[in-house]
């Protein structure tokens, strides 16, 4: 059973950093991409950045700039450094994975608050 399981979220000043972690489990395969969204109280889940197992990365616009998505294809891990942190970031995280065949695997979230 494939799991996906993040780590890092927190509580952070504004102008803060944090740094969040996914890993996948019991997979046999390498996921083509693997992306982190958020959703916020009232909001729809929108993506926040992936990056394609060819090494390609698409950012939302909120996250360029400030947002860094690197991953290990190997060990089908994903993080995502959060430079420069906003109130308006605060959300539940999910970590995203597409694998060759078949739907998407989610992870349950971790919450990042942006708060003096």
């Amino acid at each position: 059973q494939v799991q996906l399981v993040e780590s890092g979220g927190g509580l952070v000043q504004p102008g803060g950093s944090l740094r969040l972690s996914c890993a996948a489990s019991g997979s046999d395969f390498i996921f083509n991409s693997m992306a982190w969204y958020r959703q916020a109280p009232g909001n729809e889940r929108e993506v926040v950045a992936r990056r394609y197992r060819n090494g390609f990365r698409t950012y939302a616009d909120f996250a360029k700039g400030r947002f860094t998505i690197s991953r290990d294809n190997a060990e089908n891990t994903v993080t995502l450094q959060m430079d420069s942190l906003k109130p308006e970031d605060t959300a539940v995280y999910y970590c995203n994975g597409v694998p060759p065949n078949g739907m998407d695997f989610w992870g349950k979230g971790t919450l990042v608050t942006v708060s003096a």
